[in-house]
């Protein structure tokens, strides 16, 4: 691993995804979680402070990437409900079938390298009944962005740890046996159109 993707990037991620109106969207979705979480790409835990304590019995923040690590297990460690920080991938997750009653995803299905495997980990995990949360960026509808972000795609993904702006969200989750129950997008408000187009909604286990 360089010394970008130890050290750089996670700060450049963690800044960037901690600007105001992600912290919005954040607010939006991150409360109907309850249960037993499960989320997927916990990051620096910019999550956490979102989340309904009175609702949540315990987090499983997974998170694999060795640059993230450090500050995962430091946030948790302050976190006001029980925190369990899994440095895995959601591919070869070690919870038992059917052990959360949410999953939460944030910013990371573009990042993920295998995200239709990742989501199919996490649902296998999911009890019946259980819900899949969502926010990500992604694939945008209009035809000139989009071919904006197939152009940039090969340099933006070298620099970003592997972000991905033109990925179907949708579509995606389907692939990972999910059921959407319901799905908002917009393009974020000055945001720049490519990096921008949000999906956000919930999902069950097909």
């Amino acid at each position: 691993m360089s010394i970008y993707e130890r050290y750089v990037l996670p700060a450049l991620v963690t800044c960037a995804c901690g600007q105001r109106p992600f912290r919005a969207l954040r607010q939006g979705c991150v409360p109907a979680a309850e249960g037993v979480v499960l989320e997927l790409g916990f990051g620096a835990g910019l999550n956490l402070a979102h989340y309904d304590r009175a609702k949540v019995k315990k987090l499983f923040a997974l998170e694999p990437a060795p640059g993230m690590l450090t500050r995962a297990r430091r946030v948790a460690a302050n976190s006001p409900f029980p925190v369990t920080v899994l440095a895995e991938t959601a591919e070869a997750l070690s919870l038992g079938p059917a052990s959360v009653d949410t999953v939460l995803v944030t910013f990371s299905l573009c990042t993920i390298p295998d995200a239709a495997a990742a989501l199919e980990g996490a649902r296998r995990a999911l009890r019946p009944g259980g819900k899949l949360i969502f926010l990500e960026h992604g694939l945008a509808p209009d035809a000139k962005v989009a071919q904006t972000q197939r152009r940039l795609q090969p340099f933006w993904g070298r620099i970003a740890g592997g972000c991905h702006l033109n990925r179907d969200i949708p579509a995606l989750i389907r692939a990972g046996g999910f059921t959407i129950d319901r799905l908002d997008s917009a393009y974020l408000p000055k945001a720049p159109r490519f990096s921008g187009y949000i999906y956000s909604g919930s999902a069950r286990g097909g």
